[in-house]
């Protein structure tokens, strides 16, 4: 198996987790989701940890944990949305592995978390135009920590996970071997 990790960003709703299982699964690499590890650390939900320590607060859980997963080798790691609003994040996944960007429109992204109740962010007046302002300034922080960008669709997850493996095949053909 190849050294290094395979980070998986993007905004909420782009399918990381998803997409992250299955690629661990084919490429034969562990699989870990930082909003997952907080939330059995913490032994509440993420909107729990944002009601009580901000988002600041939860921003600095997740860096934490980046630093501590960066230290391993061999995984896929699906992070928070909001995971590259962090420079020196940004910096530690490109420099501790291969940065994956699921990009996703806001069409595709409303529809996919329009009916989830469990995205602090969105609790807002007018949630969809607050993820159309989140991917505005997230959306540069993406591609910037990006070593590869792959469009989302409709595909079947199947279908997304051999057009990232056949990128990052072409990015470093040693990360699928």
């Amino acid at each position: 198996m190849a050294k290094g990790n395979i980070f998986l960003v993007g905004m909420m709703g782009a399918g990381k987790t998803t997409l992250g299982r299955a690629l661990a699964h084919k490429l034969g690499r562990g699989f870990t989701d930082t909003d997952r590890v907080l939330v059995e650390r913490t032994g509440v939900p993420v909107a729990t940890i944002f009601e009580f320590e901000g988002e600041e607060g939860f921003r600095r859980r997740e860096s934490a944990l980046l630093i501590e997963l960066a230290a391993l080798e061999g995984l896929v790691i699906a992070t928070g949305g909001g995971a590259v609003i962090s420079e020196a994040n940004r910096a530690l996944m490109r420099s501790r592995g291969t940065v994956v960007y699921l990009r996703a429109r806001l069409e595709s992204l409303w529809e996919r978390t329009r009916h989830d109740a469990s995205r602090p962010l969105l609790a807002t007046p007018d949630p969809r135009a607050t993820l159309e302002e989140l991917l505005a300034q997230r959306e540069p922080l993406y591609r910037e920590a990006a070593h590869v960008i792959v469009d989302t669709g409709s595909q079947s997850a199947s279908s997304l996970t051999n057009r990232v493996i056949a990128a990052l095949r072409n990015h470093d053909p040693e990360l699928v071997s």
